[in-house]
Formats: C-alpha cells, structure tokens, sequence
C-alpha cells in the first residue's frame, strides 16, 4: 500500500509511516503500563526491552497483521509524537480495512487528536483508497475504547466470543464496529464538527 502522508494532516495531528528513527522517542513513551491495561501485550515474564522488541518488529512487518501500515501519530503544535495506530487487514480486491493497534500517552486522552487521527484515516480509506468498510475490534473490557468507537459514529455489529488467548492467559472477547461507505458523508460531517470544536 503506497500512502500519500499529505493527506493524513489535519489542525491538530499529523501521521507518519512508522521509521527506525522514530523508536528512540517512541520508547520511553510506552511504558506507561495505562497504555496496555486491556491488550495485554506487556505481561509476561520478559523485560521490556525484550517486549518492545517484539512490538516494534511486528509494528514494522508488513504482514504482521495481513497487509498492515503502522503510524507514528504527531501532535501538530509540539511535533511531539503522542502515540501510533496502523491500518491493518487490508483487503484491496474486497475493498475493506481494519484500522486499530491505537494507543495514545494519556496526557492527550478524551482531546481532541483521536478523533481528529480516526477523520484522516477514515477520509483516506474512503475517498482515497476508495473503500467499502473500514472496521474496528475492541477488547471487551475496553470500555473507554468502545465508548470512543460509538462517539465517532462507528456501528456495533456483534461481539466475537471467546476470539482470543491472549499473553497472559486471559480470554479476549472482542466487539466489532465498523463504518460502511454509504454512512460515510454524515460520518464525515459529525467528526469535522467535533473535531472543529476541540
């Protein structure tokens, strides 16, 4: 998937395909343990330079996540990074993408670059890549991220139960939300509007 990053910049935030010289000031940032309270992904008994290891080098791969791209997220003002998401489950020839692996540092928590991030990926999904569907799975016990799915006007479709293990032993719900082409211009419309009031 080749991205024109000119059209993933907004007032707020801008996005940046992941670089090597983006994990130094990436690091630090992640160990926040807020940041993994429902995926997991920093438990076991590994040290964390060994778990982000082995974050950043499926973050990097491609085709970690079938057909994925994993970006830097910037705040606009600073150029400070303040978290990464990725498109993943890209499927040209079905016209579909999954965009989720979100995190942010808290201090910019419930602001306004979330939903600002969700605009510019939606917009480029659908006016861009010219897409059908673009979905979202979230943890069951991730509600401020199920709440932040329907603020953006993203449909529940269903719960997939028992869909995962995940590192710990735990067993993963995940909810799936999506936003289909034909919702997309009243979609559009009510993020612009929130994300024009801050």
């Amino acid at each position: 998937m080749l991205i024109d990053h000119s059209k993933l910049s907004g007032n707020h935030v801008y996005l940046e395909q992941l670089q090597e010289k983006h994990v130094p000031a990436i690091k630090p940032l992640i160990k926040d343990p807020r940041l993994w309270e429902f995926t997991r992904t920093f438990l076991i008994n590994d040290t964390f330079d060994e778990q982000f290891e082995r974050y950043m080098a499926m973050a990097f791969d491609p085709k970690g996540m079938g057909n994925q791209y994993s970006f830097v997220i910037f705040r606009k003002d600073t150029h400070e990074i303040i978290g990464m998401t990725r498109y993943y489950f890209y499927e040209p020839k079905d016209k579909r993408v999954a965009i989720g692996f979100t995190w942010y540092v808290p201090e910019v928590w419930g602001q306004v670059y979330n939903k600002e991030c969700k605009l510019l990926l939606l917009q480029y999904a659908f006016e861009t890549l010219d897409l059908n569907r673009v979905e979202f799975h979230v943890a069951h016990e991730n509600i401020r991220s199920q709440k932040a799915m329907i603020k953006i006007g993203a449909v529940q479709e269903g719960v997939l139960r028992n869909y995962a293990i995940q590192p710990d032993g735990s067993i993963r719900h995940t909810f799936v939300f999506s936003i289909i082409k034909e919702e997309w211009a009243e979609k559009k419309a009510a993020l612009l509007e929130m994300c024009q009031g801050g």
